[in-house]
């Protein structure tokens, strides 16, 4: 059985395999950041880094969570996901580098954690059991926007009111079916070194995914549209190993340059597969 310390490590080697593989569009990679200029590679190494206990802790909490009712699990981890988004500010000097990779590692650490005592730690039961810890959450968390003043409404809320986006609360209260339906299977078929299997996968990712950062960040629902349709004729070239498909990711690429767009959504999915991926090796 894996230690907590070990899992914890997937995790976090997850985030370093992320921000490593290049080129990619919209995000920050270690030959290009211009889309993100208050952030750079070394920026994600300092958060990876100061990541690395809470990791530990989230799995730990699962590991010893006894209790039938799983929002309580997703309860107990929350003020601890706001502890390691206080240290990632602190490493990167208050650059948002990982704050939604916060959310879903957290999730799915504790979720591990929990069914390592159990044994019965599966693609299947860890989809499962996030259901079962997330039961409510968008409802929950957007059932009271009308009243809030939209000065305090956060771009997630301001999208769910626009366009009806449930963002990353909706992928995960559904257990990530991008992830475990999509890109964890897709990412298992990819051959070649790891830089061409990360790109690949997360072009795929990006053909799927409902990411609300390009959303926000290009201010139209269209370029969402777009941007998916690029993505998925990448895909259906073969993938950015044919010369139809690199031509495709060169596209992508200057026009989220040239759009100033962030795909951080996807980079976060992407994070996600990696951490699966290395877990059930």
């Amino acid at each position: 059985m894996k230690t907590s310390q070990a899992i914890a490590q997937l995790a976090q080697r997850a985030l370093l395999y992320e921000v490593s593989c290049y080129p990619k569009p919209g995000l920050v990679d270690p030959i290009d950041h211009q889309t993100h200029t208050d952030m750079d590679l070394f920026t994600f190494i300092d958060s990876s880094v100061a990541l690395l206990p809470f990791f530990e802790q989230f799995v730990q909490v699962g590991s010893t969570f006894e209790q039938s009712d799983l929002t309580a699990l997703m309860a107990q981890i929350r003020p601890l996901g706001m502890r390691a988004e206080d240290a990632m500010l602190s490493a990167t000097k208050g650059v948002n580098t990982h704050k939604g990779a916060i959310f879903s590692l957290g999730i799915l650490l504790s979720a591990t954690g929990y069914l390592l005592q159990k044994s019965t730690l599966t693609p299947l039961k860890l989809s499962q059991t996030v259901q079962a810890m997330l039961a409510g959450l968008v409802e929950n968390d957007f059932k009271a926007l009308s009243q809030k003043e939209p000065a305090r409404l956060t771009n997630g809320e301001k999208l769910y009111l626009q366009y009806g986006l449930v963002g990353i609360r909706g992928e995960a209260q559904a257990g990530y079916p991008t992830i475990f339906e999509t890109a964890y299977p897709y990412l298992k078929t990819q051959t070649g070194d790891w830089n061409t299997r990360l790109v690949n996968t997360l072009i795929k990712i990006i053909s799927v995914s409902e990411d609300s950062n390009l959303v926000k960040r290009s201010g139209s629902l269209q370029t969402l549209r777009d941007v998916q349709k690029q993505a998925a004729a990448i895909i259906a070239a073969g993938g950015i190993e044919t010369e139809t498909g690199q031509q495709g990711l060169m596209k992508l690429d200057h026009e989220a340059t040239r759009g100033h767009y962030s795909l951080g959504g996807s980079a976060d999915l992407l994070i996600i597969s990696v951490y699966i991926d290395l877990l059930f090796q």
